[in-house]
């Protein structure tokens, strides 16, 4: 049984940062790319950014680039979302998710974490 467990998610003030764990069992992890979404109050799921199975060639929305960094440690199935210069307009519940090599979408997805921005 696949899981995805987001962790780290919390309250913090306009400017600070935040690191979001993304915790994999059930599969062999360097095997999927992963990925960090978000989705705010009355908006659609944005991307955010993704990293390759072997821990090269991250890829960020323009909306985070700079501020945010994807990393992933393969030996603790575990996925890292380093958050700074928080915004307001960063609240939001934040998912990651794997993809498997080959695959046409996302396979795994877990249930979300709230981080919240306050101004």
């Amino acid at each position: 049984q696949v899981q995805l467990v987001e962790s780290g998610g919390g309250l913090v003030q306009s400017g600070g940062s935040l690191r979001l764990s993304c915790a994999a069992s059930g599969l062999t992890f360097s095997d999927y790319t992963v990925g960090w979404f978000r989705r705010a109050p009355g908006k659609e799921r944005e991307f955010l950014a993704r990293i390759s199975g072997s821990g090269g060639t991250p890829a960020y929305a323009d909306s985070v680039k700079g501020r945010f960094t994807i990393s992933r440690d393969n030996a603790k199935n575990t996925v890292y979302l380093q958050m700074n210069s928080l915004k307001p307009e960063d609240t939001a519940v934040y998912y990651c998710a794997a993809l498997r090599f080959g695959a046409p979408k996302y396979n795994y997805w877990g249930q979300g974490t709230q981080v919240t921005v306050s101004s």
